[in-house]
């Protein structure tokens, strides 16, 4: 799968997504550090990737544009590091895989995985 991950998330969680195979960007790391919200939609639908935020700009900003990509994680859990950050994600994609690929959003929270499919 193709990450985006955005502001807020460690940088070092990339490096370890792309150790597990998975092709990941950090978007600080693509000289959009103090990019808005919507410029990252964009750049994750151009470039076919799947948004990883702590930021629940993203979902409301796909509900009203009505739109059916990109598929957004949105981790509600502060704290976590790079590695954890990674780990989740990939459990993430394994269990939601065809609804990632489909187009959904997807908060974790306390443990939790709740997604929507796309559009809202």
């Amino acid at each position: 799968m193709r990450w985006l991950l955005d502001q807020g998330i460690p940088r070092w969680s990339a490096k370890i997504l792309r150790q597990s195979q998975e092709d990941a960007v950090h978007i600080g790391d693509i000289g959009m550090a103090k990019a808005l919200d919507l410029e990252g939609i964009r750049h994750a639908i151009k470039d076919n990737r799947i948004i990883v935020t702590l930021d629940s700009d993203f979902h409301t900003l796909l509900a009203v544009m009505g739109a059916s990509k990109p598929s957004i994680i949105r981790i509600r859990e502060e704290g976590l590091k790079g590695q954890q950050v990674a780990e989740l994600v990939l459990q993430i994609a394994r269990q939601l895989k065809t609804e990632l690929d489909r187009g959904c959003v997807i908060t974790f929270h306390a443990g939790k995985i709740r997604y929507r499919n796309l559009p809202i």
